[in-house]
Formats: structure tokens, sequence, C-alpha cells
């Protein structure tokens, strides 16, 4: 079977589907099934589900009135029914000519007419008698139809080698069912199996797919795990003297899950292969200066850093602290980012090309093909969640293989760590520092909004600052939310003689700097912003955080923007302002936020709300995305794929090879970077 020898116009449509090669139709699962295999007689067949009828067309007409509607009588030996057609084609007249005999798939119900089907699917009755399996209904695209997709299919299952990748030591065990006969079982499965386990996904024929796919992306990432280990990468030893005097001059001493994450950190940067660490810790735990303290290592050899934040404003914060932490040490730390002037940007780029700049912070500038490195020992990636495969890979070609550190404050649950980052060393900071106080989450309607004013007002007054989130900068007639401007203006105008900053992705970076200075100085009280003040700002003065339109969040931005208060020793509150009426899904959302503060569980919950790979930031990441298995459900599966792919890699290289050359074809070898 040839894909290249079909028509440009059906293989433009395929390709649209991801049907590259004859085995990925294989793979193109159903996505439900309709059940022709049996005919009920007219007078018998159940209301409320879809049906098989087959009659003989009595009587076919157009009518014009209340709308233009095609109404066909159709009866059998035992009764007669209605078939009613809203919209259709010249063509559909013809197959309901009278005399002819059809059959009808399609829900029974009460009409005006009496019992009747609205738009059922029509054939002509043949001689070959009644299908043996249920009909597959497959995922498809507009111009491909399910008739030359199911045929396609079937050639594809004709065709191509069926046979097991996985020996029976390893099926055995699980009690899996082969892959040929699972496989044929879920393309046309028989009418005797129960429904519920095919939609389900619990047949064993499905638990065969889950498995095969569960244990195909364990081995990419562990083949890439393995294939950045062959790499060779600087041997940074710890000298910890600069770490010392960095520590030393700090007003607060390291938390112990600080100084054990540090620990694996140091330990990686004196191994001759590249560093691949994914540091993780909830919002306000610390990893900054545990970022700072392995800058130090690299700082320390004669290796220059680069730290990489996906926004201007956190990339900012990070140079402000950073730059206030080493320039009293002696050390140069260069900020490079796209709103930079030309003069600033060409010093810049010429001070990390030179070496002259031991430590560069930036957005994605740094990743421009002129920027480049003497000597890039160690690249820190913030948020790293928000960047692309492509964009990681640029920034570690920018020095051969320099080690890399990611930082995330987006905890990631157990399941998904075993999956979409089994190729990363994690390291956990699982402590907040002390002296931090929780946060009291309210839930309160837009209807009280001046209650919320009259509190910002109070808070002000006990010395406290504020911020005020928005999530747009422009009206927007669609969604009617109140802009950050106009909310600006209101605040301002009712709380007088209380000085209102606002800050928003649109304007300069000097302007956002001088608002943002102002008001880690307490010039300014209450700061209104959009939700460029996610991640990064720290003020420990502010106590209270409004977020208008809470609704419309997903859960780890609205985690992240209330990890901004709670950072002093005072009591810090986080009001949820949402607009009602508040559909389930938003009400889910802000049950989750309002029960939790931890960000594992908010985390692990958001998966079930949003799925893994919206959380993980992995579908455009390069990342093998599941499309058959499910990281909560399906858990006890991913634990012996795990442990399979690790006996595979180790024992029998040429059954894992065969394996992914099956799922994966050509990307066996893909790193995530």
């Amino acid at each position: 079977m040839d894909l290249a020898a079909l028509p440009e116009a059906l293989k433009t449509r395929l390709t649209k589907l991801g049907l590259l090669r004859p085995f990925d139709l294989v793979l193109h699962l159903p996505l439900r099934y309709e059940d022709e295999t049996h005919l009920y007689p007219m007078r018998d067949a159940p209301m409320g589900q879809s049906v098989l009828l087959e009659g003989t067309v009595e009587s076919c007409e157009v009518q014009y009135k209340p709308r233009k509607q095609l109404i066909a009588r159709v009866s059998d030996a035992s009764g007669t029914i209605s078939v009613r057609l809203l919209n259709f084609y010249p063509s559909v007249a013809k197959q309901l000519a009278v005399g002819k005999t059809v059959r009808l798939y399609g829900e029974i119900r009460r009409g005006f007419l009496g019992d009747e089907m609205v738009h059922p699917k029509i054939r002509a009755a043949n001689e070959q008698g009644l299908n043996e399996a249920l009909t597959p209904i497959y995922p498809t695209t507009a111009g491909l139809n399910q008739l030359q997709l199911a045929k396609l299919i079937r050639l594809a299952l004709k065709h191509c080698n069926l046979a097991d990748t996985l020996p029976e030591r390893v099926l055995g065990p699980l009690d899996l069912p082969d892959f040929s006969s699972s496989v044929q079982l879920l393309h046309a499965p028989t009418p005797d199996i129960p429904n519920i386990l095919l939609t389900e996904r619990t047949h064993p024929a499905w638990q065969r797919l889950k498995f095969d796919e569960l244990l195909a992306q364990q081995l990419s990432l562990r083949t890439a795990h393995a294939a950045r280990r062959e790499r060779t990468a600087p041997v940074i030893a710890p000298k910890g003297e600069l770490a010392a005097s960095l520590l030393a001059s700090l007003p607060f001493a390291l938390t112990g899950a600080q100084g054990k994450v540090l620990k694996e950190i140091t330990h990686d940067l004196n191994q001759p292969h590249p560093m691949q660490r994914l540091l993780q810790g909830d919002v306000g735990s610390g990893k900054t200066i545990v970022a700072a303290l392995a800058a130090c290592q690299a700082i320390e050899s004669g290796y220059q850093v680069a730290l990489m934040a996906p926004t201007e404003i956190l990339a900012e914060q990070h140079f402000n602290k950073l730059s206030a932490w080493f320039a009293p040490l002696g050390i140069k730390v260069v900020w490079l980012a796209g709103s930079l002037g030309a003069k600033a940007k060409r010093l810049a780029i010429e001070d990390a090309a030179l070496g002259t700049a031991p430590l560069v912070v930036g957005t994605h500038a740094i990743f421009q093909a002129s920027v480049t490195f003497a000597k890039l020992g160690l690249a820190i990636v913030d948020e790293q969640h928000r960047f692309g495969v492509a964009q990681r890979l640029a920034l570690r070609e920018k020095g051969g293989s320099p080690h890399q550190l990611m930082m995330s404050a987006t905890p990631i649950p157990r399941t998904l760590a075993m999956s979409y980052y089994a190729d990363l060393d994690v390291s956990v900071i699982d402590e907040l520092p002390p002296g931090r106080t929780p946060i009291v989450t309210k839930l309160i309607s837009d209807a009280r909004r001046d209650e919320i004013i009259q509190r910002i007002a109070a808070k002000v007054e006990e010395g406290r600052q504020v911020y005020w989130v928005c999530p747009l900068i422009e009206e927007s007639e669609a969604l009617q939310l109140q802009t950050a401007v106009d909310t600006h203006q209101q605040l301002s105008e009712e709380l007088e003689d209380i000085a209102v900053g606002l800050v928003h992705g649109r304007m300069k970076t000097a302007e956002k700097a001088e608002v943002m200075a102002a008001f880690l100085r307490n010039e300014v009280q209450v700061l209104v912003a959009t939700t460029v003040i996610e991640v990064g700002v720290d003020v420990p003065n502010a106590s209270l955080m409004v977020i208008e339109h809470a609704e419309r969040m997903g859960l780890s931005q609205l985690h992240q923007l209330r990890g901004r208060v709670g950072r002093g020793a005072h009591a810090s509150l986080c009001v949820l302002l949402y607009t009602t009426p508040l559909g389930e899904l938003a009400k889910a959302r802000l049950r989750v936020i309002y029960e939790n503060t931890d960000g594992f569980e908010i985390a692990r919950q958001d998966m079930e709300i949003r799925g893994p790979g919206e959380l993980a930031g992995v579908r455009q990441s390069g990342v093998p995305m599941l499309r058959f298995a499910d990281l909560e459900k399906d858990a006890d599966l991913l634990e012996e794929a795990r442990l399979v792919a690790e006996d595979l890699l180790a024992n029998d290289a040429a059954t894992a090879l065969a394996h992914l050359d099956r799922w994966l074809p050509g990307r066996e070898m893909l790193l995530k970077v």
C-alpha cells in the first residue's frame, strides 16, 4: 500500500489528520461505533437509541411550510415511520424515491406526524445481509468521508505488518492480548462486546494499545536522556568561594529543601555530560537564589551564564535582583531584551561575545542569531514550559552543550513527571521559606465591588499595599470585560489621596519599570495590572490581591497571581471577583483554587480539568503527545511501561528499537531540550 500514489487532494486531507504512512491508518482508531448488525421491526424499535430499520418508501415530497423540508413515509410489515430532512440535496430525494427499499440508521422520536427519524443515515438495502461488526466512526476532516477513510484503513490493516513488537515475557505478566487481534478488534468490534468497555477504553484491546503508546513515549524520552549523556559538557567544579560570599551578603539562610536541591545541581555541573535538570517549586519557594548559587559555580570556573525568562517584566525582575546580589561581588550582569535601544543592545551583545559579561539576563532576545557567547557554561530557563523546543535548542547551540537548569513554578503531578519529563532530572523545593503567612482566599461576586474598594482603602490606611489584576487592557464588546485602563481611572477617582499605578503589557519597558519601582518603594499603594505580574514580582508589603473576572483564568495562572501576596509577615488576602452566571467549568476551577493552597494538588486537579498536554506545555515542545492513554486513569499502565522501558533498553535494545519504529518512526532519538 503506497500513500504517495493517492490523489494530491486526498493526501492533503490525510496529512491534516497526521496520517503520513500506512501504519498511521492502523493507529487511527474510532471515536465511537454504530450498531448496524441488527434490524428492528418498525413497531418494536426502541426509542432514545440509534437503531437500524429497513422498509419500502411509500411517499416522498418536499413541503414548504413552516419551512422547506423533505418528508418521506417508509413502511415494513410491522408499521410505518416518517423520515424528515431539513437540509438535503436533490440526490437524497432520489435515494428516497417511491418504491425503493432503504435502510435507515438513526434515533426514533415522537413527532407531529407520529414516530419519525430526523436526518437518519440513508442507504439502499442490499443483498449482502447485515454487518457482522459494529460500524466504526473515525475522526476525520472536511472532504474526507467515513466510507473513504474506512476503506483506506481496511487496506492498511490488510497490507501492514501487525506482528508483535513485544515478546511474550513482557505481555504475559501484564495479561495483555497480542497487538494484531487488539487493533483488528478496535476497528471492527463484534456486537456482543459491552459498549461501555469500548467507550471507556477499558477493554483489554484498548489496554494493549495504551500500554504500547506509553511504552513508546518512555523509550523515546529515556533514549533522549541516554543520548544527552553521550554529549560532552564543561566539567564545572564547585569552588564555593563566590557562593559563600553571596550567601553571606543575604539577610536570610537557605531552607533545608533549597540546600538539598543545590547539592543535586552542584553534582550535575561537575559531570562531563550536560545537566538537564528541572527545578520546580511552588510560588515563593526561593528558586531564584538557588539558580544564582548555581551561576556562582559556573562564573567562578570562568564560564558564562545566560538566564532567560518568557516576559520582559519577569526578566527585568530577575535582572534587578541578580544585579543587586552580584554587583557588590564585582560580577557584571548584562540586560538583553527586544525593547533595548540599538546602542544598548549592541553593547550587551558585545559583552556576551567577548566574555566581559559573566551573566546575561534577558528574554527570547538571547536566542537571536546575532547573540553569541565567548564561553557559555550554564543556561537557566525560567518558566520553561512557555518556551518551544526550537527556542531551547537554539539556546543550547549558543555554546555547544552548556548545562541547562529549567525552573517552573507550575508544580508537576507525579504521573505527568513520569510521562512528559521522563528524560529530565527533577528537583523539587518542597518547603517555603520561614516567615511566609498563609493566604486567605475569598470568592466574591462582582456585584459587591464597592465593598472591595472600601477594603482596599482600609488596607492602605494600615500601611499595606494592594494589587488589582484585570485580564484585558482593551475594550472587548464580545466579552464586555472591564479594562485595566478603566479600572485604574475608577480606582483613582474613588480612592482619594491614594496613589494608584498602572502596568500592562503594551507599555514601554522604561514606563513599566518606573511604576514597578515606585510600587516597591511604597510610593504607589495600589497597582492595577494585567497578568504581566503573574510571576517574579516580589513586594513583601503587598497583602491584598484582587483578581477581576477570575472565572476566565486558568488554575495555574490564578495560583501564580495569588502567590504575589503572602510574601511578608502580614496576614494576606486574595479576593477572586467573578461575574454571574458561572458555567460548570468556571465553578469547578474556582472551587479548586478556593479549597487548595498546595500547588501540587492544584496542578493535579488542573490536569483533570484541562488535560496533561496543556498543563505541561508540551503541545509545542516536541514531546510525543498521548492519543490513547490517560495519565490519571492509566497511572498503573504508565508505571508498568516505565519498568518495561528500563528493562528493554538495558537488555533488549533490538525490541526497544522495533517498538519505537512502529510508534515514532524517525523520531526515536527525539530530544527534549
